[in-house]
């Protein structure tokens, strides 16, 4: 490309913003465009903040669609799925239950260890780079095991990840407490991922948000895409209520909204939004140093500075961003049973919050160009590992638009996949 090339980012969450400080750094004119205001509170703020290059199986995974059925019964339970009669609900079910099998885990994990390990790279760069502070903590991760059994189960898996080369230790209790004193823990014993790393995801996107009006992106927020304007395989400009934008390249970072925003160019992307909540303690009884996740739970806990948040669930349910009580409940009564310390007491005056992460149906994300139209790349579903795989995202997204070999293979990820 010649001249200033001008790119219009569709979407101002962490991996949209990640997409915009790849393609300034470019040498690209960048706007953004965000349908809720600047100080918007969506899934990229309230989440666990995790980097995991432990997370290397994706959603679609054996044995998933048994765990789903029998936690469905379950109201507090970390999964649930809304019954409604939707084409669009059961074909990305049918699409999922096809996935969940050893070969598509087999085909997937090494690419996402590859990439969860890139962007892990790269956020100690952005750390050293950005003027603002996000808390980056490189000091890894606890798998905490309440059962001996899901202890058995948890040091099989820490195998297969020391196999794929990512470090696993499986620890005693005592061992544990060693690596995380700052907190009491009960437990049978606990896998620890020195490699994992957590942030505070809102300073993040605020220092990162900085950083790109600083260096000139131009953002438009409370400004929602309605349509488009074409000539052929190109997109001319993108339709809103203040008016057409015009621009050479278009990025998709829509997150659960991004089907809806790509529907009146015929463009199918399966992908169901799957809610999750957390609930953030400002004077936490005690304040663990590492990030964990309670393994029968599917819980995460993050410290994040003098704070403390709590967070789990899969909720699918559409573009729906009410609170369901019991879920919340669900997540605060597994507290105390791996930390004694905490009362449910403890979180009677926490506000709590909810975000909608796009998950496609294998469990991978949608990044690269979309076959029907030359300038549109896409750069969304990423689930649960939103935060973590940011970074390369955008990475991966300035080198397609600036014509550079993609740094990973991404034909996995490819927006075509279920066209």
């Amino acid at each position: 490309m010649s001249g200033n090339p001008h790119v219009v980012v569709c979407g101002a969450g962490v991996i949209g913003l990640c997409c915009a400080y790849s393609l300034r750094q470019r040498g690209f004119a960048v706007t953004v465009v965000e349908r809720n205001p600047a100080d918007r509170d969506g899934c990229s703020f309230g989440n666990a903040g995790m980097i995991v290059p432990s997370h290397f199986v994706p959603l679609a995974a054996p044995g998933m669609v048994a765990l789903g059925l029998k936690w469905m019964l379950n109201p507090r339970s970390p999964f649930y799925i809304r019954p409604r009669l939707s084409a669009e609900l059961i074909g990305w079910g049918l699409r999922f239950m096809q996935a969940c099998n050893a070969g598509h885990v087999a085909r997937a994990a090494p690419l996402l260890r590859d990439l969860n390990f890139a962007s892990r790279e790269r956020y100690v760069q952005l750390a050293a780079t950005l003027p603002d502070d996000f808390g980056l903590v490189p000091r890894g991760l606890l798998m905490l095991c309440r059962d001996e059994e899901t202890l058995v189960h948890e040091a099989a898996f820490a195998a297969r990840a020391r196999d794929l080369g990512v470090p696993a230790e499986v620890c005693s209790a005592a061992r544990a407490a060693e690596l995380d004193p700052g907190v009491r823990m009960s437990i049978a014993g606990a896998i620890y991922f020195p490699r994992d790393a957590h942030l505070s995801p809102s300073r993040f996107v605020t220092a990162l948000t900085r950083a790109l009006v600083a260096a000139g992106v131009d953002f438009r927020w409370q400004t929602e895409i309605t349509g488009w304007r074409t000539e052929g395989r190109r997109i001319i400009a993108a339709q809103t209520p203040a008016g057409d934008l015009s621009a050479d390249e278009f990025v998709l970072a829509g997150g659960a909204w991004s089907p809806g925003m790509v529907r009146p160019l015929r463009l199918r992307l399966p992908m169901q939004a799957g809610k999750g909540y957390s609930l953030t303690l400002t004077r936490p009884r005690q304040l663990p140093e590492l990030c964990s996740i309670f393994s029968e739970a599917r819980v995460a806990v993050t410290p994040m500075g003098s704070t403390l948040r709590i967070g789990g669930t899969m909720e699918i349910v559409g573009l729906d961003e009410s609170i369901q009580r019991n879920r919340v409940e669900g997540i605060i009564a597994a507290v105390p049973h791996y930390f004694p310390e905490f009362k449910p007491a403890d979180f009677r005056d926490a506000p709590v919050w909810r975000g909608l992460r796009p998950c496609a149906p294998d469990g991978l994300p949608y990044v690269g160009r979309f076959a029907a139209y030359d300038n549109l790349t896409a750069a969304t579903a990423h689930a649960m590992m939103g935060l973590s795989l940011a970074p390369i995202t955008g990475q991966l997204v300035g080198e397609i638009i600036a014509g550079e070999p993609p740094s990973h293979s991404i034909g996995q990820l490819s927006p075509d996949r279920y066209a």
